[in-house]
């Protein structure tokens, strides 16, 4: 945690993990105020979780919400209302502090205070606000001092880095800026093993600092707005970047609170989630823990990032209980939301022979919509054939959730979203349907595929191949297929390969006789468990793009 100091009696940070919260009591705190939205990223601990602690040493709490970008006069001045209601000292977070100090300066402004002082107030707890000059001043903003790329990138993830390592293989002297405010960037297909005790968290995390292309210039800040048709995204704060070229790749968002009482009970009472770093090692506290009851595992409406995940774990936790000899004492639950175990009917048989050895009983059109940890019940809505009013009510003594997904709230109210939400894209070339020098790449956009790392690791050379091609008034245009992979870890041990494209379409990368998708197979977890890791590092988030080769259409 990283407070800054705006005066003797208000500081900002941002995100809080546990541990801070005592941090914070020692330091004297005595009003905690929240800024951040739930869900907004994969390590984010949710405001209840917080609020919880922070009573527990006397802090009173306050959850004003603020949409990175989108902060609000009304709220600025609810904002200013806590900060003289509120015992003192006060601190405020959201995701990198930016949203919180905006408020306090949109506070200040309020009362009189002039923008000089203000902006020195902020400048020496090291924030820049100069993009808030002229709503704090009325005058127009200057673009003199505007920094402008010919290559924007939003979001610095799996796709967003390799993304911008695919371009610079293919034109190394572009500008490029990568825009995202992480501190840490995430392996997140690896939480599943972690789950499952195979790795340990700390083997999926790495400072985002040591993954930046070298010669990419990372912009350590939010992105608040898109302006397409002036070229240039804002920053939180204001700030304007030009580009000539715009790959979105934000990620989406786990709505943890799209589900009653979660948030609150997520970590303990038995319920957990694989889709959290903070989470994963949980589950597999609570696999080895359980000798005997229900454990119920939910799926929610598509789509969701990597559809297979939620069954993953249950069949590697079936697994582990059969090995230990408990699987006879459990009653193992799947609620999907869908009308079936999986998308791709071919990759059913197989994941059905582990239904049955494990005696899963299957609910589907069933959606999870409220939990109470405490005691230790979930309540599910029929859908579909099988809609009806009254919810179903479930015991469990352990509860792996998979939260609902949508697009990022910055992206939802943006210009490129289409009616759903998602960055609005060709299925085929990624470019953007009414913005041709906007692309879209990864969990964000709304092409009709499966959302995993190696869809994004198919679509990174496609999007840098267009885009490069647009630069240079090029003939050729690459076409992404609709590859996804999703290694269904169905024992420790074996897995079943599914790759396929659009519309189902099986898209094995391995001839038969090495690896048969449609079988479990150890050399499947082979790859899973030794060699992804690596290639992610060290091929993937590096620009050399091993084994694709994306099909190209002469345009002219």
């Amino acid at each position: 945690m990283d407070i800054r100091q705006i005066n003797e009696l208000f500081s900002v940070s941002g995100q809080l993990q546990a541990d801070d919260v005592a941090v914070l009591a020692k330091n004297g705190i005595q009003t905690l105020i929240i800024n951040r939205p739930d869900g907004e990223g994969a390590d984010q601990v949710s405001h209840d979780e917080i609020r919880v602690l922070a009573e527990q040493h006397g802090m009173s709490v306050h959850y004003l919400p603020v949409i990175s970008g989108a902060v609000k006069d009304e709220e600025a001045t609810q904002f200013k209302e806590l900060l003289k209601s509120s015992a003192q000292p006060i601190h405020a977070y959201c995701r990198t502090g930016m949203r919180s100090v905006t408020l306090w300066a949109l506070a200040q402004s309020q009362d009189g205070v002039g923008f000089e002082s203000i902006q020195n107030a902020v400048a020496r707890s090291g924030y820049d606000i100069s993009g808030l000059a002229g709503r704090l001043t009325g005058l127009a903003r200057s673009d003199a001092h505007t920094p402008s790329y010919d290559v924007v990138i939003v979001g610095a993830g799996a796709a967003g880095i390799a993304t911008a390592s695919s371009i610079q293989k293919r034109d190394s002297r572009l500008s490029i800026a990568l825009i995202d405010p992480a501190e840490y960037h995430y392996y997140q297909p690896g939480w599943t093993l972690v789950g499952a005790g195979v790795f340990k968290p700390e083997k999926t995390r790495r400072s985002m600092g040591s993954l930046i292309p070298k010669g990419v210039d990372w912009i350590k800040s939010a992105v608040a707005q898109f302006e397409p048709e002036k070229d240039q995204v804002l920053l939180e704060g204001c700030r304007p970047v030009k580009y000539r070229r715009l790959v979105v790749a934000a990620g989406l968002k786990l709505n943890w609170d799209g589900i009653e009482g979660l948030s609150e009970t997520l970590g303990k009472n038995g319920v957990t989630s694989n889709y959290r770093f903070d989470l994963a090692p949980y589950t597999w506290q609570m696999v080895r823990q359980l000798q005997d009851g229900r454990a119920v595992f939910t799926q929610p409406p598509m789509p969701i990032k990597c559809a297979g995940a939620p069954q993953k774990v249950m069949y590697l936790s079936a697994d582990h209980w059969r090995k230990q000899g408990r699987l006879g004492a459990m009653d193992i639950q799947f609620f999907n939301t869908g009308p079936g175990l999986f998308g791709v009917a071919d990759y059913v048989p197989a994941l059905m022979d582990y239904v049955k050895t494990y005696g899963i009983s299957l609910n589907f059109q069933h959606q999870l919509v409220k939990v109470d940890g405490d005691a230790k019940k979930a309540w599910f809505k029929q859908v579909g054939d099988q809609a009806r009013d009254e919810l179903v009510e479930v015991g469990f003594d352990m509860l792996h959730v998979t939260p609902p997904q949508q697009a990022p709230d910055f992206i939802r109210s943006s210009p490129l979203a289409d009616d759903a939400g998602w960055v609005d894209v060709d299925q085929y070339s990624l470019q953007h349907k009414r913005y041709d020098n906007i692309y879209g790449v990864g969990d964000v956009m709304n092409a009709p595929n499966a959302k995993t790392a190696a869809a994004a690791r198919m679509q990174a050379p496609v999007v840098a191949h267009n885009l490069v091609e647009s630069l240079h008034e090029g003939r050729q245009v690459s076409q992404y297929n609709g590859y996804g992979s999703c290694p269904l870890t169905v024992e420790r041990g074996k897995i079943v390969l599914a790759e396929f494209g659009y519309g189902g379409k099986l898209l094995p990368s391995f001839p038969k006789w090495m690896v048969n998708g449609l079988k479990p197979t150890r050399a499947a977890w082979i790859l899973k468990e030794r060699l992804l890791p690596e290639i992610y590092w060290s091929l993937m988030l590096k620009g050399h793009e091993w084994m694709i080769e994306p099909s190209l259409e002469d345009v002219r």
